[in-house]
């Protein structure tokens, strides 16, 4: 088999929330082409990771965002009954449904040709390096290694919590039709033991500190270090990476919690990992409907916003807990009413959906429209995705100090302040695990996750057994290809 990368002609600078890393690939050349003598290309493998990331076959493919989130109890399928129907099996946890579901099967080839995609990068990586002569082309290409290392971790935190048992994959020689399950402990060993060499090899700053804007950085790392280590409840790495990166001074919650989601908060001081999209001169650069798959399926009157398909709705039990909480901040932001005018005049269509689907959606990926790009018109056109933000690393910083007997109070409070609740002393696991619930609705799945660890989904979620519902079936296509997956 011949792998690929993605060869950039220029680098151009965005104006708006990007940079290169927006930059779309003009061809594709087979690695037997490249020149690796030309060490000033030696950026070329990285760019293309970058670039494969964040397309559709990367981390921004809506069939697996629906998978993800919508197992939670602060999502619902969303949409007509019958559009992406399997979803309906998901949330109820018939997974005997759902082997021949084609998005469960493009999420598993997809996050696997981003591996393989890392891997081959890595080879060009270190044939550029036989060519370089000084330290700091030197170093840079350890860096460059070190990002990929990292986006190549990340896929597998995905893919460990979509499947647990999985392929584990570090060399394309290997050939992924004989290749036996790795046992999920060991793919969170590996994810370690790849941050530990992420953390020493790059630069200790924010991403939107690094000159090329929204690279990952040491304490990309470090919060990728702390989610994996909590869904396996070692509570002692957890603290230890989330102080370092609250101890750095670097980030801070952005000061709106509404502006944040839209185009301000794009490259702010609270990210620490997130997907660029915008354009670069005419060229649209775009997630695979990322925005569009949760954008209102009733659409707006009179503005140019498209609507969207309406899928991963708030649920009603979300809303309750909003409203039972005094929630005015973060409710705002949160769930986008059908039928209603948003802050910036942008009118929604009034629902007409008789089972009510229609009826609200998350107003987490709603970018007014006096924020798109003249001529564009695509719900959520030019927003990045957030990915990993500062107020997940304060929580769980406070949930790590509460479960080893600290006050967590203070990394807690930070994040109530900025939503204009009142602080709170001495507070409880429970108290944090609803905070978060509040503060990551409908982003990744997080509140199932948080289920899951915490031990809470099986007397929270209906259909839910222990043991059994934590991870989708490997698809029937994969175990047809590979007969150590049945």
């Amino acid at each position: 088999m011949k792998f690929y990368i993605y060869i950039i002609s220029a680098l151009l600078l965005l104006s708006s929330c990007s940079d290169w890393l927006n930059k779309e690939p003009e061809n594709v050349l087979d690695v037997e082409g490249l020149d690796y003598t030309l060490t000033e290309n030696m950026n070329q493998p990285l760019i293309g990771i970058y670039a494969r990331m964040r397309g559709g076959s990367g981390l921004s493919f809506w069939g697996r965002l629906g998978l993800l989130s919508v197992r939670g109890d602060d999502i619902n399928k969303g949409s007509s009954p019958s559009d992406q129907g399997e979803l309906n099996y998901a949330k109820s946890f018939e997974y005997n449904q759902l082997g021949g579901y084609w998005a469960l099967n493009s999420s598993w080839t997809g996050l696997y040709n981003l591996v393989l995609s890392c891997n081959s990068a890595l080879v060009d990586l270190n044939r550029y390096n036989e060519y370089t002569t000084t330290e700091a082309d030197k170093k840079l290409n350890t860096q460059y290694q070190a990002e990929v290392r990292f986006i190549r971790a990340f896929a597998y935190f995905q893919i460990t919590r979509f499947w647990g048992d999985a392929l584990l994959v570090t060399d394309n020689k290997e050939v992924l039709g004989t290749l036996n399950v790795t046992p999920r402990a060991d793919i969170y060993k590996f994810i370690n033991d790849e941050m530990d060499f992420c953390e020493a090899n790059l630069p200790a700053l924010r991403p939107n500190e690094m000159p090329l804007k929204g690279q990952v950085t040491k304490y990309t790392a470090l919060a990728l270090r702390a989610k994996a280590n909590s869904d396996i409840n070692n509570w002692d790495a957890v603290l230890s990476a989330t102080n370092e990166i609250i101890n750095s001074n670097k980030f801070e919650l952005y000061p709106d919690f509404y502006d944040y989601f839209k185009k301000p908060g794009c490259l702010s001081n609270e990210n620490l990992f997130e997907l660029q999209y915008g354009l670069v001169g005419s060229t649209a650069i775009e997630s695979d409907a990322w925005f569009a798959f949760q954008g209102p399926r009733n659409g707006f009157v009179g503005t140019n916003i498209e609507g969207g398909w309406g899928f991963m709705v708030p649920s009603a039990s979300l809303e309750k807990l909003f409203q039972d909480r005094g929630e005015t901040v973060r409710k705002e932001t949160t769930f986008l009413y059908a039928g209603s005018t948003t802050k910036e005049g942008d009118v929604l269509k009034p629902s007409t959906a008789a089972d009510g689907n229609d009826r609200v959606f998350n107003g987490k990926v709603y970018l007014p429209s006096t924020q798109l790009p003249e001529g564009r018109t695509g719900y959520g056109f030019g927003n990045n995705i957030r990915v990993m933000r500062y107020a997940d690393i304060l929580l769980l910083n406070a949930e790590a100090k509460v479960r080893k007997n600290e006050n967590g109070d203070a990394p807690f409070n930070l994040v109530r302040t900025r939503a204009k609740m009142p602080t709170l002393t001495n507070v409880t696991l429970d108290q944090i695990l609803e905070e978060r619930r509040v503060e990551l609705a409908c982003e990744w799945g997080e509140r199932f996750f948080d289920l899951v660890r915490t031990g809470k989904a099986a007397g929270t979620l209906p259909g839910f057994t222990e043991g059994k519902s934590e991870f989708y079936p490997i698809p029937q296509a994969q175990k047809d290809l590979n007969p150590n997956l049945k």
